[in-house]
């Protein structure tokens, strides 16, 4: 288990109000989220919510023949399973680790008397609803009308805004399922983006060596996506450190 992380990495953790913390903290169990770990499956109930700290999940809808493409990423910035405390105890999409790493996880009927107690707690995380719904709104609007280029630029951005390093712990393989694409096109795509001096990679990690000129290779769908989260949460941790 991931005795030695810090729950406090997690932006919507380090937000709460030190009242809300103190009774959240023993809530909280740490979890390893290794790289393709399925999070939640479509159509399953979910037992748990999670908080990633140094991973991220990929939330995937899923068709009838299997195929699947991601519609939003989460990492240290928010909670994977937001259709527990909306109401819905399911959802159509899967959730799978990209990035392997650490995190938390708190049972689902918890979260949801802390969400029913309304206050602080509640305005945090219908901020945060928000702007997944922007993320994947964006996200369908990216993949129709967007290069493949583009694509994995605002792809790679998204996933280091949402990690505590440069570097990701991925493979082309799952990248080309995130993206709904063939592994060919992910990995041409790569090929390009390493040439041109933008990342590095190698078998199972992508390090971002020039994130100024990601950014000016993406489409405006990631500036989008960051606006959103920068005006409605907040811009990180607040209290590390905090027992």
């Amino acid at each position: 288990m991931a005795t030695s992380a810090d729950p406090l990495q997690n932006h919507l953790l380090a937000a709460l109000p030190a009242g809300d913390w103190s009774r959240w903290r023993p809530l909280l169990e740490p979890v390893d989220m290794p790289l393709g770990a399925v999070l939640y499956e479509s159509g399953m109930a979910m037992s748990h919510v999670y908080f990633p700290t140094t991973s991220i999940a990929s939330l995937l809808y899923v068709l009838k023949d299997g195929a699947s493409a991601e519609i939003a990423v989460v990492g240290n910035e928010g909670i994977v399973g937001v259709s527990l405390f909306m109401g819905g105890e399911t959802t159509p999409s899967r959730s799978v680790v990209h990035s392997a790493g650490h995190g938390f996880r708190m049972r689902g009927q918890l979260l949801k008397d802390e969400f029913s107690r309304s206050g602080p707690v509640l305005h945090l995380l219908l901020r945060y609803t928000q702007a997944l719904i922007t993320q994947m709104a964006q996200t369908a609007v990216c993949n129709r009308y967007h290069s493949l280029d583009q694509q994995l630029c605002r792809w790679l951005l998204l996933s280091l805004d949402r990690l505590p390093s440069s570097e990701l712990v991925t493979t082309q393989e799952l990248i080309a399922n995130m993206l709904g694409v063939r592994r060919e096109g992910v990995t041409e795509a790569a090929a390009n983006l390493q040439r041109a001096g933008l990342i590095r990679y190698r078998r199972g990690h992508i390090t971002v060596v020039d994130r100024q000129g990601l950014e000016r290779r993406t489409c405006e769908c990631y500036s989008v996506v960051r606006q959103e989260y920068q005006r409605l949460l907040p811009a990180g941790p607040s209290r590390a450190g905090m027992p």
